[in-house]
């Protein structure tokens, strides 16, 4: 079943929001994506399809989609860098969690230390064996990857996205679940007490004790039980993936922001539709943003990621309902293949928002700029005297490298970069979790914490069978916890920090708090009571905190 269809031309846009739980599995929301009678979309819950089959998240069966998951993960284990020769794929059928790498590098270290043939290291290995060095005289506990990983080198089938993405033995979709297991003290261990103590071991460097741990949790989760069974289950396949060293191309393989066709929506994009701390924090942006320019007659907005152009579709219904509307004109910037793509490229998502603006009555222009961010300069941004100027951050600036990745500081240099360009006003929506800095095992806490409270969220919104809910936690959260579990250095690029660090680097680069104004809060309030009243709003710093329980998860600021 197709995810957009054409609908009835009657239905508004905000008629069919998807707010509330447990509505029935053929319900739609976010029907009038667009208002043309050529672009009309529809959202629906049917699994994927088309380009999305070759993943394997089709409605085939659960039994086939694993057992091809693990003949492609069997290939990713590290080898022996003396013998020269990679393992077999057979290897894996005895342990879930390839138990040969132990063996493997117990014989490299063996050999090592017998043999008389003088060996050259490169650059990238002196550098492994001075941080090995400096674990074994200071303890620092640091999150560095470990050093087997270091030994075998990831395939490289796995950068194509045809290839499935779980790890062989994974929690199979059909298994039931087992509450917990029975330690040699006799007591009891439940998964997340499981979970903890593997991720501890992994920071000890304690391989064969956390193979053990993740087999028995292979034998207790599922992907399709609750919320806790599910964040194991994934969590585990992060742990998982750092021993063998197969994060970076797990996370290459799941592409979250590509719609699988020209009518359907992207796994990023339902993500934003059906979890309201996201729809709320884009819906913040937008009302900052119609406030600072009241009275402009021209806006321009420059976007450093705007997906698949949810947050403009929005910003252009309200706009629609001024009386006084500005001239809009949106840049969006991505990577130069992005910008060409037929499917979900940046071109085609400025003519779906140039239509859109047509039927809503707004004056647009949209231009893509193809260049990565580290090479954008202020003339490829064509800012104008005429143009209130803003700069939206959607998501967006946590994926690049700080000081604590690269001298670059990719982060800063775009804040400093954009500060010069003197804008009316800069939006930031961010996730609110440290998984930039924070050592391995502060790191896992935090993800285990935060994506605990998002997969709960999850369940408030869409029933547990949906196939949507399952499809969004497969392909976008999954990924983001594999890469920020197994992946370190640039290979890392979910750095999420919390909403004081970002305080601190737009003071840094000459920011000021632009607080949100009481009708903003008024409306968000208003807006938040359609939804489950576990959904928390508060205010802080001048920052607006939207979470679940007692856990924020998505922080909006603006900034002058």
């Amino acid at each position: 079943m197709s995810f957009a269809r054409r609908v009835d031309p009657s239905t508004s846009y905000m008629d069919n929001l998807y707010m509330h739980k447990f509505a029935a599995p053929s319900s739609n929301f976010a029907a009038r994506r667009f208002a043309s009678d050529t672009q009309l979309f529809r959202y629906s819950p049917g699994p994927y399809n088309g380009e999305y089959a070759h993943m394997g998240f089709t409605g085939a069966s659960s039994a086939a989609f694993q057992s091809s998951f693990c003949s492609q993960q069997a290939s990713l284990k590290p080898y022996n860098a003396t013998d020269g020769q990679p393992p077999s794929c057979d290897a894996a059928e005895d342990s879930p969690v390839v138990s040969t790498v132990s063996q493997h590098y117990s014989q490299s270290v063996s050999e090592s230390q017998s043999s008389d043939i003088e060996v050259e290291f490169d650059e990238d290995d002196i550098r492994m064996k001075l941080q090995e060095l400096e674990h074994a005289l200071l303890d620092d506990g640091g999150d560095s990857l470990f050093e087997i990983s270091q030994a075998g080198s990831i395939n490289d089938e796995w950068a194509d996205p045809r290839k499935n993405v779980l790890l062989p033995n994974s929690p199979k979709e059909s298994e039931s679940s087992i509450s917990c297991v029975v330690s040699n003290s006799g007591a009891a261990r439940t998964p997340k007490q499981l979970l903890f103590d593997c991720a501890t071991a992994l920071s000890e460097y304690k391989i064969d004790e956390a193979q053990v741990t993740i087999t028995e949790l292979r034998q207790m989760v599922s992907i399709q039980g609750d919320p806790s069974q599910r964040i194991a289950a994934y969590l585990v396949e992060g742990l998982a993936a750092r021993i063998v060293a197969s994060g970076n191309g797990i996370y290459k393989a799941l592409t979250c922001k590509d719609p699988p066709t020209l009518y359907q929506l992207s796994a990023m994009q339902i993500l934003f539709e059906i979890c309201p701390c996201f729809r709320l924090g884009f819906m913040a942006a937008n009302y900052a943003i119609i406030e600072a320019c009241k009275g402009e007659e021209r806006l321009h907005i420059i976007d450093f990621d705007i997906n698949q152009g949810s947050q403009y579709i929005t910003l252009i219904q309200l706009l629609k309902n001024n009386a006084n509307k500005p001239h809009l004109r949106i840049t969006g910037v991505d990577d130069p293949e992005t910008v060409q793509r037929p499917i979900g490229g940046l071109r085609v998502i400025g003519q779906r928002l140039e239509k859109l603006a047509e039927d809503c009555g707004v004056s647009f222009e949209f231009r893509a700029v193809g260049a990565n961010i580290g090479d954008v300069t202020p003339t490829m941004l064509d800012c104008r005297p005429s143009e209130a100027l803003v700069v939206n951050f959607a998501f967006q600036l946590h994926h690049l490298p700080d000081e604590s990745v690269s001298i670059m500081n990719e982060r800063d240099q775009l804040l400093r970069m954009v500060k010069g360009l003197h804008p009316k006003l800069v939006t930031l929506v961010e996730q609110d979790a440290n998984t930039n800095t924070a050592p391995f095992l502060t790191r896992f806490r935090e993800v285990y914490d935060y994506y605990s409270a998002l997969f709960d969220s999850l369940d408030a919104t869409l029933p547990r069978e949906s196939p949507d809910r399952m499809n969004v936690e497969r392909q976008c959260l999954a990924r983001e916890i594999v890469n920020i579990l197994a992946c370190e250095g640039p290979d890392r690029v979910e750095r999420y920090e919390v909403a004081g660090k970002w305080r601190a680097r737009m003071t840094m680069a000459g920011f000021t708090p632009c607080p949100f104004n009481s009708n903003v809060i008024s409306g968000i309030k208003s807006t938040l009571k359609s939804y489950c009243n576990r959904y928390k709003f508060d205010e802080d710093h001048g920052g607006l905190h939207f979470g679940w329980g007692e856990k924020t998860l998505i922080v909006s600021s603006a900034w002058q």
